[in-house]
């Protein structure tokens, strides 16, 4: 979009809108004045509206910038799942391999998040709880800043959920399903497959 490359560029927005809700205001923005915006900013200079089906269809503008494809959360399971992959190679000798418990542990936070962000929405986008979290300014004593506690821009509770949750998901799949991928690159055509992989097996369930 950046370099006037429309069509491309709406066969990537169109490819991804099947794996990602694209909501705006949830959403990291480049070329723009800011990475990303408040659901009323977003209203003010496009459509007021809370319709999500309308709302993810906003891509940016010269003046705003242009949405990444992808979510502000799946930008930070993805981008995490990179960087532990790297982490993991350079220590993969000296790790065992997650347990499933660690696994459902580590996901454990986004599957909370996200079902705090489903109930929340059907209020409408800013309206429920997870809009205000009066319930953490309560909890907190309105420790931080009024601007951490509303919407979803960057540097509120809820986009730093969303990125940390999104971390915590890429280190559990890095962790636990890497050994197996490497095992069987390595064991493939050795004749061990079927030993090696029940010994990692085992780990795993311990």
């Amino acid at each position: 979009m950046q370099n006037s490359w429309f069509g491309p560029a709406k066969i990537v927005y169109t490819g991804f809108s099947l794996l990602c809700h694209q909501l705006p205001q949830r959403s990291f923005f480049l070329f723009g004045s800011k990475s990303m915006y408040a659901l009323s900013e977003i209203q003010t200079s496009w459509k007021d509206t809370v319709n999500p089906l309308i709302l993810r269809q906003f891509i940016g503008s010269a003046e705003m910038g242009w949405k990444v494809a992808w979510s502000d959360r799946m930008v930070s399971m993805y981008t995490s799942i990179l960087f532990f992959a790297w982490i993991w190679g350079l220590l993969r000798k000296k790790l065992q391999p997650l347990p499933i418990w660690g696994l459902l542990l580590l996901l454990l936070p986004m599957f909370l998040d996200g079902m705090a962000h489903f109930f929340s929405d059907f209020a409408g986008f800013g309206q429920g709880f997870r809009g205000s979290n009066l319930w953490l300014a309560s909890l907190t004593n309105n420790l931080f800043a009024p601007s951490f506690y509303v919407g979803d821009a960057l540097g509120s509770f809820n986009s730093w959920m969303r990125l940390v949750t999104g971390v915590l998901f890429g280190l559990g799949i890095v962790w636990f399903s890497f050994p197996y991928i490497d095992f069987i690159f390595q064991k493939a055509g050795s004749g061990q497959l079927t030993a090696k992989k029940s010994e990692v097996t085992e780990k795993a369930i311990e």
